[in-house]
């Protein structure tokens, strides 16, 4: 019963960061919620690293681990708030669920994974899920709609990718260390591109705090950066890293749910029918065991 709280749990948390993302990027803009909730999901866990620092493994692995804090945190949550000053959180949590298809695809075309027939039927349904939210419009990929839909399609393919990458060069390293570690590169990246695209933005940020704004911040680094990573790694402990990854279909109705009950947006037909097509190419992508190449 406690792994099927800490799932539901999970799912809310994470599907209420897009609402938190929403909120914090215009008074901290796109870079600076990425630094943000990167140094608030540190802060939460360097006590417990320094707990359990005997996972420190060494030589500590440095360039697998920028590479990791780059495309999992620092360059993906980027995308994600940009995407987010253009589409509502919805959407967003929406498109968020085609990582796993994404994850299979990179699997075969960089890490030697076989995708099996199945696989590429739902790989397939992704992108109908894709191309119904979009009314068939394929055009707005390249058009003004980029920086809401395609930059969020790109933050899946970050994630697909240090997926795959965890699993090849960090698999001896421990869990709160690989996460803290990811969480500080991820705030030095956004803090640089904060420095380079709008210096005073932090500035900005401390003149517009108020309680909303504070609340995403506790809520978007403490609790979508921190504690949700703990939440999931328990679950993939007491279960498996299938059962783990189940969340990703609850993630975007919770995301709805949160979007349309504290933001008032709305839920269209075609979101609808495109999620419902989206999770159901994720069960088929993601229900067979990847084959390694020999």
């Amino acid at each position: 019963m406690r792994v099927y709280i800490a799932l539901i749990t999970l799912s809310l948390i994470w599907g209420l960061s897009f609402v938190f993302i929403s909120i914090l990027s215009e008074p901290a803009g796109v870079w600076g919620t990425v630094f943000i909730r990167c140094i608030a999901g540190a802060l939460l866990l360097l006590p417990m690293l320094w707990y359990k620092r005997k996972e420190i493994i060494k030589p500590i692995p440095w360039k697998a681990l920028v590479v990791v804090g780059i495309v999992n945190a620092g360059l993906p949550w980027g995308l994600i708030a940009l995407s987010q000053t253009q589409i509502n959180s919805s959407l967003a949590a929406v498109l968020n669920a085609f990582t796993p298809i994404f994850t299979g695809l990179i699997g075969l075309l960089f890490f030697g994974t076989i995708l099996l027939k199945q696989q590429w039927i739902g790989i397939a349904l992704g992108f109908v899920g894709i191309l119904i939210i979009m009314d068939f419009d394929i055009s707005l990929l390249f058009g003004e709609s980029f920086v809401g839909i395609g930059t969020m399609i790109l933050a899946t393919m970050c994630y697909g990718f240090s997926s795959h990458y965890v699993r090849k060069h960090l698999r001896e390293a421990g869990i709160i260390f690989i996460t803290t570690c990811t969480l500080i590169i991820g705030a030095v990246v956004g803090g640089i591109m904060m420095l380079i695209t709008n210096p005073n933005q932090l500035h900005t940020l401390t003149q517009n705090l108020n309680g909303e704004v504070v609340f995403a911040i506790i809520g978007l680094g403490f609790f979508g950066s921190g504690i949700a990573h703990l939440l999931f790694f328990y679950i993939m402990k007491e279960r498996s890293a299938e059962f783990a990854t189940s969340v990703t279909y609850l993630i975007p109705i919770s995301a709805i749910f949160w979007g349309y009950f504290l933001l008032k947006e709305p839920i269209t037909l075609h979101m609808i029918i495109g999620l419902l097509i989206i999770l159901c190419g994720v069960y088929l992508t993601t229900r067979p065991k990847l084959t390694l190449l020999k």
